[in-house]
């Protein structure tokens, strides 16, 4: 559910496309399995870390699903330990390249449905492989970006990424579903960021229901504080 005080998600792209050109996916990549292991990898890191990682252990060593799965357990742990949570990660990769080497012809899936199959992938990584590789938009990837900034636009009342996403659903044109994402990402790294709100310098600073400049608190922190108290926001 959308804010009664808050901006229309058609204001808010059409002002950030005016400042921001974000490409298809912030996450380095050469193929669809490339994709799919970096945005596994993205959990709970950050996609410098992420690109770093890929760019100058993985990518230069894995090319197939199968070599995934030629290293031991450990090896495969060792590359990716800086991306944290490393013993998940690596069990959701090989689960991922063995489904896809044994149900998929070792091709990775194009559809919403399969992709979710696969150990490691939820929808926001399904959406993002739709979309970056297939152009099909079936989805808005909703990560901390995201969901922070719906909540401070007054996009989506919900702290439930899943809630964001299809209040964000309704509110923009299929079409325009990738760029939701990509643009409320690229304004949340450079100046709707989770640690300081940076109002003087948005361009929502005199609309915006989170802006300092209107004297408003922080709606992505008091949701989380009203959703402990069990009071709801309106």
């Amino acid at each position: 559910m959308k804010r009664k005080d808050g901006i229309p998600l058609a204001t808010v792209l059409r002002k950030l496309e005016k400042i921001y050109t974000p490409p298809k996916t912030f996450l380095y990549y050469r193929t669809p399995l490339d994709l799919l292991v970096a945005v596994i990898l993205s959990a709970q890191c950050t996609d410098a870390r992420v690109n770093l990682v890929t760019e100058k252990i993985l990518y230069p060593k894995y090319k197939t699903p199968e070599d995934y799965l030629k290293v031991s357990i450990e090896e495969l742990e060792n590359d990716v330990h800086s991306c944290g949570t490393f013993r998940m990660k690596t069990r959701s990769i090989r689960g991922m390249c063995t489904m896809v080497i044994e149900e998929f012809d070792g091709k990775i899936p194009d559809t919403m449905e399969d992709l979710l199959k696969l150990p490691g992938v939820g929808r926001k990584t399904a959406s993002v492989i739709l979309s970056a590789i297939f152009d099909k938009n079936l989805g808005i990837a909703v990560d901390t970006h995201v969901m922070r900034l719906a909540q401070r636009l007054g996009l989506s009342t919900y702290h439930d990424p899943k809630k964001i996403e299809l209040d964000l659903m309704e509110a923009a044109p299929r079409k325009r579903w990738r760029e939701v994402t990509t643009l409320l990402i690229s304004h949340g790294r450079a100046v709707c960021t989770a640690r300081g709100r940076k109002c003087g310098a948005c361009v929502f600073k005199n609309e915006c229901p989170s802006s300092m400049v209107r004297g408003k608190g922080d709606l992505a922190k008091a949701k989380k504080s009203m959703k402990r108290s069990g009071r709801c926001l309106l």
